[in-house]
């Protein structure tokens, strides 16, 4: 069911003229796909009424079979929720929006609002001030070029491997050991992703995350704190999915009001001309992309593209140490972590997979017997 749900939610890119997850015809400023309720060959009501069924059978599922199942596994699983705590620090740059996104800053009056906690309070969401995001190099292969950390403006990705010869089996986490730069906010390693907007919903109060955080807790029987966790995270996934899910259809009927008014629009072209741009400006986009938050940092000189770095959501999760040798979330939710049988570290795994990394640790193909046919591995 759970399979047939995801092929059907990416059937809803498909209509709009998208293949998920690469959504080619939404460009910068809109959509490529015309709206023409005359046309076959158009975004129209036959479309639209696809589009209207498919996010209710979604939501359908969601409600009557995800999150039950959910709920029903995690009573069995309670000790999850003193397992993988992380760095009590979370970061969210807020999305879905009705109002016009303010320059250079994160959305504050959303369905996800922006926001940091610290500490793992849930009494005091901060503002979120971009110029307090640094990425630090530090324990990553990457030349520092003199600098301990630097604003993703200023950023430089010059990849320098100076680790063993692989394949290898221990790092130096004292030296260079990963890939990822380890991003900070006002110095602190945060965590992001669905854990991060639930929390920050439900510290500021928002009906749509204190309802079914408490109705969930209750249900467990676990305390709210429990939510920071392995237990937690996994649950926040289910929670606001059904958020996002009841959302699609608003967001819908927005569409179809806007479509019966009259506006056929799907892009906005007015700063597409580079004859319109300063001879030198900085832009950054911030949005909250499944794994978390993902902001988008370009410097534009002469019309052409000087500088572009993305800080994404499994580098805030994953990253390495920073110049003080403050360890990441991954590392941080780690700790601790009992282990029924280290060679098997199953349980790792467990706390690894709540985050919902965007890499491959190993791919294994088995046949019937459960017997590896093919391994392939990312070092």
């Amino acid at each position: 069911d759970a399979l047939d749900f995801q092929r059907d939610y990416a059937r809803v890119h498909a209509i709009l003229g998208g293949k998920s997850p690469h959504l080619q015809t939404y460009v910068v400023g809109g959509m490529a796909l015309p709206i023409d309720p005359a046309s076959a060959a158009a975004l129209n009501a036959d479309a639209l009424q696809e589009v209207d069924a498919l996010l209710r059978n979604g939501l359908a599922f969601v409600q009557q079979a995800y999150l039950p199942d959910l709920l029903a596994i995690a009573s069995y699983y309670r000790e999850w929720g003193s397992i993988g705590r992380g760095v009590g620090n979370y970061l969210a740059f807020g999305d879905f929006s009705s109002s016009p996104p303010r320059r250079g800053l994160p959305i504050t009056d959303g369905v996800l609002s922006s926001g940091v906690l610290r500490g793992g309070t849930l009494t005091r969401v901060e503002p979120l001030d971009p110029a307090r995001i640094a990425e630090h190099v530090t324990r990553s292969w990457f030349r520092d070029r003199g600098a301990a950390a630097r604003s993703p403006y200023d950023g430089v990705t010059e990849p320098h491997y100076t680790g063993p010869a692989p394949p290898y089996e221990h790092l130096d986490v004292d030296g260079k050991y990963s890939w990822l730069k380890a991003p900070r906010y006002d110095g602190m390693a945060v965590e992001v992703g669905p854990l991060a907007r639930v929390l920050i919903g439900y510290a500021r109060g928002d009906q749509r995350f204190r309802r079914p955080v408490d109705r969930s807790v209750a249900q467990l029987g676990v305390p709210t704190s429990a939510l920071t966790s392995t237990l937690g995270r996994t649950l926040a996934r289910g929670l606001e999915t059904e958020v996002l899910a009841e959302h699609s259809l608003v967001v819908l009927d927005r569409l179809r009001k806007s479509i019966a008014g009259g506006d056929l629009r799907v892009a906005d072209t007015t700063k597409w001309n580079p004859d319109s741009w300063p001879k030198r400006a900085r832009g950054v986009g911030f949005h909250e992309a499944p794994r978390g938050g993902l902001s988008h940092w370009v410097e534009i000189s002469d019309k052409r593209l000087a500088r572009y770095q993305a800080v994404v959501p499994s580098t805030w999760n994953a990253g390495p140490r920073d110049d003080k040798g403050r360890p990441g979330p991954y590392e941080v939710a780690l700790v601790g972590t009992p282990l029924a049988d280290p060679a098997r570290p199953l349980e790792i795994l467990r706390t690894i997979h709540s985050f919902d990394p965007c890499m491959a640790c190993a791919a294994h193909v088995l046949d019937a017997d459960g017997n590896d046919v093919v391994e392939v591995r990312v070092q």
